[in-house]
Parts: C-alpha cells; structure tokens; sequence
C-alpha cells in the first residue's frame, strides 16, 4: 500500500464539505496527491500527509508538532513538509493543514 485509503477518504470528505471545486487526484511521490487546478494542496504517501505551504510559513509550520521538512529526495524540498498521523488524527488538524495547501494552491492557481 503506497498510501492510508483511510486518509484518502477522510480529505475527499473535507473537500466535498467545503464544496471545493476543481479538485483532482494525482498518483505522486509513490502516493496519492489532491492537487486544485493543477498544483498541489495535500498528498499522502504511506501514513503521513504531505501538505504544501508558503515559504513565508515554513518557519512557523515547522515549529509544531509532528510536522518536518519533506526529504522525500534526502534533502529538503521547498515548501513541501511531512505532518506525522498524531498531527491530523482530528478533523479539524486535517481541516488546517488542507487550508494551508489550499492557500499555496491558489497562490500558484492564479
């Protein structure tokens, strides 16, 4: 399994309560990624979630709990970090961490 379906079915769910338009699915990084318009929000590769965020945020982002830089290459990737399962185990940590990739997607969406 390269991805949790149960995450899977629990980010389809908050986008479908936000009534988020123009959301696809990508296979990515040996996972599955939620991209909106075509540029990535969240993802999931094995049990974590991989979230997109501002670089203006990082700093902040990395400073809480179960979240690090994403070395998905062994070395950090730009604005790209990985939240462990005890970050996103309530809806509303998922909710936030979906708002943040959102937030980059439509930065880059135009």
């Amino acid at each position: 399994m390269a991805y949790d379906p149960e995450l899977a079915l629990r980010i389809r769910d908050t986008f479908r309560s936000l009534a988020t338009q123009d959301i696809t699915e990508k296979k990515m990084f040996g996972g599955l990624a939620f991209l909106y318009r075509g540029k990535m929000t969240v993802g999931i590769i094995k049990d974590e979630l991989v979230v997109r965020v501002m670089a203006d945020k990082m700093p902040t982002v990395l400073d809480q709990p179960h979240t690090r830089e994403m070395d998905f290459t062994k070395k950090p990737m730009k604005e790209f970090v990985f939240v462990a399962p005890q970050g996103f185990e309530q809806e509303q940590q998922l909710l936030k961490w979906i708002d943040l990739g959102m937030e980059h997607a439509r930065s880059k969406a135009g």
